[in-house]
């Protein structure tokens, strides 16, 4: 099995609502994806709630394999949802790890 984090840090330019809102419309894009993709194990979207830390969203997903890992990275129905963050996105990190 192969788990999937990924990181992102909003613009500090937005408001908290702005936020909100984004955060609201992407997990709902990715938390469908198992839907669409079928290598999917599980998925979850979570915003972070120590105000000290840099990182606003997190991405946590798991899937059987690496190659099922880049498949999920390629889908149209995952660059879609990934579009949601394009404009309003500081910065984003990636681990993957088998377990």
């Amino acid at each position: 099995m192969v788990k999937h984090i990924v990181l992102f840090k909003l613009k500090e330019n937005l408001l908290i609502e702005e936020k909100k809102q984004i955060f609201e419309h992407f997990k709902s894009a990715i938390e469908a994806l198992p839907q669409q993709i079928p290598s999917i194990c599980k998925i979850q979207v979570a915003t972070n709630c120590n105000p000290s830390e840099d990182w606003d969203i997190v991405l946590e997903s798991e899937f059987k394999s690496l190659d099922d890992v880049r498949l999920y990275a390629t889908h149209p129905a995952h660059l879609a949802a990934g579009a949601i963050l394009k404009e309003v996105k500081l910065n984003r990190a990636c681990v993957d790890y088998e377990y």
